[in-house]
């Protein structure tokens, strides 16, 4: 049985989250699931575990989608509006800093060592989680063949990331219908009708309504953007980009990061360097880590600043990016929520997502091979491999499994160590 909280001192929790919820998506689930479950008792074991299946089904950031669930069933809208702001607003400021701290020194040669120092780091991190994520989505043999074909269309053809998405999704269903076991753990599908207590009727109506909610406050900061922004200004272009990148990128902040690199790469915004340090630095804060896109959005906009200073460029391209890619997360959930039983446990979209999380595999196997190229050799093939970073990127990876470090400590030291080298021998 649960216990529900005074309000002030659920708003207490949240504000306090938001400063120490390290570890990325698994450490901060756990650390939900351990406050408002295993100690506070606020929320049942069995609602906890149905709302994060349901975070799952859905695509953008599930930790951050988690908590404004629990959010939403302890006090309603408000609740839910709360747990998410609290969420993440401490890393919105520590990463603004972070990122106006890359563009305007990140030449400096101690800077330039620290960043040098967070790329090992990163390409541990990266194949630590393609490690962990494949584990989870290719439970039969036949979901290799999802994550290897995903590869090669991203990899090799150049095929945009949405479309692998689709294509995944469309031959998940097909699959489902043909061998439905391959989704059902032990071989053996339960039965996927909703519990006796689920809402019957049409939600069409009240998804309707916080459609239009939603939509007003999305055109309430695009409207006089449009209006405001000079002619070929792409602060306008990175609202919708990070809009839409919030509804394709199903299997949170690594799929969202294969997304906004593939794309950056294509426009021309940012370089796979600039890349690879906005993850490092999203591992170093608190909250989702999502939030890379925060910097990502920060540095186009620095580099392409128009007729504004590059550093009010910045910060407006990165808060754009950071309301394009969480407010739908509010949506979703709070249009979904009543409804968590029937779209977890649908079979159909429960093959598709299946699909889906098989090919984001694929997708992260690519993020993590440009990654590598782009910090073992900075210079391209033949200027010679960066000795130092390969055994940071050894060092951090027997870290990560051997001794379990958490990624911010390990990017923090390996930032240290970058600086220190810096400072022994010349860059």
């Amino acid at each position: 049985m649960s216990t529900t909280p005074s309000f002030r001192e659920f708003f207490r929790y949240w504000l306090r989250l938001g400063f120490v919820n390290f570890g990325g998506p698994a450490g901060q689930i756990a650390m939900l699931h351990n406050d408002l479950v295993a100690t506070r008792g606020w929320v049942e074991e069995k609602v906890f575990l149905r709302a994060l299946n349901f975070c799952m089904v859905l695509p953008g950031p599930e930790a951050h989608q988690l908590a404004v669930y629990l959010g939403w069933r302890l006090f309603g809208c408000r609740g839910g509006v709360v747990a998410g702001l609290f969420f993440l607003l401490p890393a919105v400021f520590l990463l603004l800093f972070l990122s106006w701290l890359a563009a305007a020194h990140g030449d400096v040669p101690l800077v330039a060592g620290v960043f040098r120092g967070i790329a090992g780091a990163v390409v541990a991190i990266v194949a630590q989680a393609l490690w962990r994520i494949g584990k989870k989505s290719l439970g039969h043999p036949v979901f290799y063949g999802f994550a290897a074909a995903s590869f090669l269309m991203g990899y090799a053809l150049r095929l945009k990331f949405p479309g692998i998405v689709v294509a995944a999704g469309l031959m998940g269903l097909w699959l489902g219908s043909v061998r439905p076991d391959l989704f059902c753990p032990g071989g053996a599908c339960e039965d996927a009708e909703p519990p006796a207590h689920f809402q019957v009727g049409s939600p069409w109506r009240r998804v309707g309504r916080l459609a239009l909610i939603f939509a007003g406050i999305w055109l309430a900061v695009a409207l006089p953007l449009n209006l405001l922004a000079e002619p070929g200004s792409l602060l306008p272009k990175l609202l919708t980009f990070y809009t839409r990148a919030s509804f394709v990128t199903f299997g949170g902040a690594y799929a969202v990061l294969a997304y906004v690199s593939d794309m950056s790469l294509r426009l021309g915004w940012l370089t796979q360097e600039q890349l690879v340090l906005g993850l490092g630095l999203a591992e170093t804060t608190p909250g989702p880590l999502i939030m890379v896109t925060q910097y990502t959005g920060f540095l186009t906009a620095w580099n392409h600043p128009g007729a504004l200073a590059p550093l009010t460029a910045g910060i407006v391209g990165g808060l754009l990016a950071t309301f394009g890619m969480f407010l739908p997360s509010f949506f979703l959930v709070f249009a979904g929520a009543p409804h968590i039983e029937a779209i977890a446990a649908h079979p159909r979209v429960r093959a598709a997502l299946t699909g889906i999380s098989a090919a984001i595999v694929g997708v992260i196997l690519k993020l993590g091979v440009l990654f590598a190229t782009a910090s073992f050799w900075p210079g391209g093939f033949g200027a010679g491999a960066d000795l130092f970073v390969v055994g940071l990127a050894v060092l951090s990876g027997l870290a990560l499994w051997r001794w379990n470090l958490g990624a911010h400590v390990l990017v923090l030291a390996c930032g240290l160590a970058g600086a220190v080298w810096t400072l022994l021998l010349p860059l």
